[in-house]
């Protein structure tokens, strides 16, 4: 199986304010660089989509490698909250409504069709990939709060 890393972030100025996505995929020591951006939009958002639009990227099954800073994306599946939320309709511990429900669950099912590992990493430390993703996150969102 093919194995793909992928590092991702998301960033926003206010919560909500315009917000941006960076992601970064590596296959085969080729990157490859995508981004995005809302008007107006939530961190969490943000670093969800980053997630889901790498993996909507893939051709075919692979073995993934997901590094995040969101304590938030990695910990709902490392700590398997995700599952939790599917079993209780989407309903988290607090017996409260997931928020970004439609996110995790598109995130969810692309997780189903790659053999997926999420790493949490430090934001804004010494990790290059994860630098330069938070580079592309706050460029996108200067597309909007700069006009």
């Amino acid at each position: 199986m093919e194995e793909i890393t992928i590092y991702t972030d998301g960033a926003c100025s206010g919560n909500p304010g315009p917000g941006g996505w960076g992601s970064i995929l590596i296959y085969k020591n080729v990157e490859k660089e995508i981004s995005g951006s809302l008007k107006n939009t939530t961190n969490n958002i943000m670093e969800l989509t980053a997630v889901v639009e790498a993996l909507k990227l893939l051709k075919f099954k692979c073995k993934v490698k997901i590094y995040s800073d969101s304590a938030y994306v990695v910990n709902a599946f490392n700590q398997k909250w995700i599952y939790s939320w599917i079993k209780n309709n989407w309903i988290n511990s607090n017996k409260e409504p997931v928020k970004n429900k439609e996110i995790w669950k598109e995130l969810y099912e692309l997780t189903q069709k790659h053999e997926v590992e999420f790493i949490k990493v430090k934001g804004h430390s010494d990790n290059e990939y994860n630098n330069r993703c938070d580079e592309i996150a706050r460029k996108e969102i200067y597309k909007h709060t700069n006009k």
